[in-house]
């Protein structure tokens, strides 16, 4: 399959019974830490499933806020244990633990750069797969940037809100890592950890998400980035053919990348490999852009989501990065309740549209 252009038409058991797929759904998350007051917050903005993220997972990470103490251990792997207590803590504001998204680099950042002592990191995160599968967790998101996300410019948007983007002639050619990496070496890299994990999957009853690159150019400091085209992602997806593998389906990122995203759902949502999508968008796209609210990006949120429907997707929604409004917390609560609205208000007229056609 090409490149779509606009005209290109020790295991957790299974359940004996299988349930019926509930509709797509908005929910939230980009925390780490699952205080009840940000469980009660979401909750009251109608919300039902929550995605927690260990991407600012060490302490030491800059501006971490307060009440994101890392919930899990640091130690390379996380046990049955304390992902049980995990989802324990969001089940009890009444809420559904839907994905873990990411773990710390370290511990995978051998895996991602081939470097001894991968062995080790990898029996690793099969252990955490197998004990997340055994803690009814269903969904882990994962990357392939060792470098992380990357961010050089705040911009204001509308109102005078804030948001981050990233300028690629801003960038210097400082290295990130020991020395320069190849494509061919993050390739071969990343192949022997998806043909040795995905399976694990699969016995453990998880689906693995892949997030693209952020921002989807070509390198940073040094090291490849993979994940930032349509041709990329086909070949991901290749490697190890499973309805356990797909994507954690970013529409920032693919945004960024200048792709038609309404094709690129079709391509990928008729193949059932979009398992939960980041709603977000941006102004511009590389080398050089910006985030802002739902209302004024690239693309049209309406058709998104219509398109979505249209490939039978019934997964999480969330909001991802979002512009910081007048009087927002870290979290940019105030800016994520604006998209929640936004989001459920689409959601129900189209859910509208569609039962009276029926």
């Amino acid at each position: 399959m090409g490149r779509p252009t606009s005209s290109d038409s020790d295991v957790a058991e299974s359940p004996t019974t299988e349930s019926p797929s509930p509709p797509m759904r908005v929910g939230l998350g980009q925390f780490m830490n699952p205080t009840p007051e940000k469980l009660r917050f979401c909750r009251q903005l109608g919300v039902t499933d929550v995605l927690l993220n260990m991407y600012q997972y060490s302490p030491d990470y800059p501006h971490l806020p307060d009440d994101e103490t890392p919930p899990l251990g640091d130690d390379g792997e996380w046990s049955e244990a304390e992902l049980v207590a995990l989802r324990e803590r969001v089940e009890a504001e009444g809420l559904t633990l839907n994905a873990i998204e990411n773990v710390p680099v370290s511990f995978y950042d051998k895996l991602m750069l081939g470097l001894p002592g991968k062995e080790e990191q990898l029996a690793s995160m099969k252990r955490t797969v197998r004990n997340m599968g055994r803690a009814g967790i269903p969904t882990f998101g994962y990357h392939w940037m060792p470098s992380g996300v990357w961010r050089n410019t705040t911009v204001p948007v509308r109102g005078g809100a804030t948001a981050t983007g990233f300028d690629l002639a801003a960038v210097d050619d400082e290295l990130t890592h020991d020395r320069e990496y190849s494509e061919a070496e993050l390739w071969e890299n990343y192949e022997y950890f998806v043909r040795e994990l995905v399976p694990v999957a699969e016995e453990a009853g998880v689906r693995l998400c892949l997030h693209p690159n952020d921002p989807p150019v070509e390198s940073l400091g040094g090291v490849p980035q993979l994940f930032r085209s349509f041709e990329a992602f086909e070949r991901a997806m290749n490697v190890v053919d499973s309805p356990n593998h797909g994507l954690e389906f970013c529409l920032g990122c693919w945004s960024e990348m200048g792709e038609d995203v309404i094709e690129v759902i079709r391509q990928f949502g008729e193949r059932d490999k979009l398992f939960y999508v980041h709603f977000r968008d941006v102004e511009g796209s590389v080398p050089s852009f910006n985030e802002t609210f739902l209302d004024e990006g690239n693309y049209d949120s309406v058709a998104v989501l219509r398109a979505l429907l249209d490939v039978g997707f019934d997964g999480l929604v969330i909001p991802d990065h979002v512009p910081h409004v007048e009087g927002d917390t870290d979290w940019e609560h105030r800016g994520r309740a604006h998209a929640v609205g936004y989001l459920n208000g689409m959601l129900a007229v189209l859910d509208s549209e569609r039962s009276g056609k029926e």
